[in-house]
């Protein structure tokens, strides 16, 4: 087979017309070389590649496709247009996480036992004639999707884009879950990303509220240091304000820096809210979330940062609520509870 043009965007042109020609044999080659070019990639094709490659995913048997979606990713983060590609991926990732909540169901209707973990390889025969292929393949694939789909989600245009279908995804994700007893946690926080959300924070010491406005904020650890800065390190309340070395990694610097805590997450009920969640976790009250700042009950730090390093965040201070205002809300708060076991 001669090629058209070496490199990757050779492997890319002659993929795309053997995935539209269905010419497994051909595409097969085109496979191997995409893998094999891609390190040493131009620029020009990988900006040109990405959404290429995106386009014929659905025309790609389902094995590779996976692997080809991850490239898609990957031309995405070195700045291919994610929006373009999104379409493409996205319906991909659906197909995969249904295949593998049929593979849940077959492998319970077939005796269960502990689910397979996938390797670099493919599923085997014995897992095959118990789930069916393209089940197995969708279980077998749904690492690589997560990556495919996390690369693409962290562009606010493309959560933006996805709209009501990211609730189908999570729910798909979660029944899958909670069938394997595996976490997917990074594509599971990656779905729940809000953004221009609108939040209430009340500060109990103090009796303040503050209305606050957040996006792209990946858990509850990057919201609570962009929290500490806003409210702390604007002025507003008292307490440990984190450096703005802290606050930047936790925007859009990369890297990470020590921080430590500055409060309690607490939600309206008086419950606790972990910094291991997400701020999707925070209860809507009144059609806003609502969140409780308590003094922290005991000194906790970690590495604060970003938990999708390619995703921008920020916490915006919109204003101070008036008195009126905050009582209003606090009317809808109990103590917070204490933590037992």
């Amino acid at each position: 087979m001669i090629f058209s043009k070496a490199g990757f965007g050779g492997a890319v042109a002659d993929f795309e017309a053997a995935a539209v020609a269905q010419d497994a044999k051909r595409s097969g080659k085109a496979f191997v070389r995409l893998q094999e070019t891609f390190g040493q990639a131009k620029e020009a094709d990988l900006l040109d590649g990405g959404p290429r490659l995106a386009a014929v995913l659905e025309q790609v048997p389902p094995g590779p496709r996976a692997v080809v979606a991850v490239l898609v990713g990957a031309c995405v983060e070195r700045g291919a247009d994610a929006e373009r590609c999104a379409p493409g991926v996205r319906a991909g990732l659906r197909v995969a996480l249904e295949a593998a909540a049929a593979f849940a169901g077959a492998w319970a209707a077939t005796g269960g036992g502990a689910f397979p973990v996938p390797d670099d390889g493919e599923p085997g025969e014995e897992i095959v004639e118990r789930t069916g292929f393209d089940a197995a393949v969708g279980w077998w694939t749904l690492p690589q999707w997560e990556m495919a789909a996390v690369a693409l989600l962290n562009h606010r245009a493309v959560r933006a884009g996805a709209g009501g279908e990211r609730d189908e995804l999570l729910r798909l994700l979660t029944a899958v879950e909670q069938a394997s007893g595996r976490q997917f946690r990074s594509l599971g926080h990656a779905l729940r990303v809000l953004d221009d959300e609108p939040l209430v924070a009340l500060h109990r010491t103090s009796g303040t509220g503050y209305a606050l406005r957040f996006f792209g904020i990946g858990d509850n650890f990057q919201l609570h240091t962009l929290l500490a800065d806003a409210l702390i390190g604007g002025g507003h309340v008292e307490g440990h304000a984190p450096s703005p070395h802290e606050v930047a990694v936790c925007r859009e610097t990369p890297g990470q820096v020590d921080t430590v805590g500055s409060f309690d997450l607490t939600a309206p009920d008086g419950g606790r809210l972990w910094s291991e969640g997400a701020p999707a976790d925070i209860p809507v009250v009144d059609g806003v979330r609502l969140l409780v700042l308590d003094e922290p009950s005991y000194r906790r730090s970690w590495p604060a940062g970003r938990f999708f390093p390619g995703m921008r965040g920020d916490v915006i201070l919109e204003r101070a609520l008036e008195p009126q205002e905050t009582e209003r809300w606090f009317a809808h708060v109990s103590p917070a509870k204490e933590l037992t076991g």
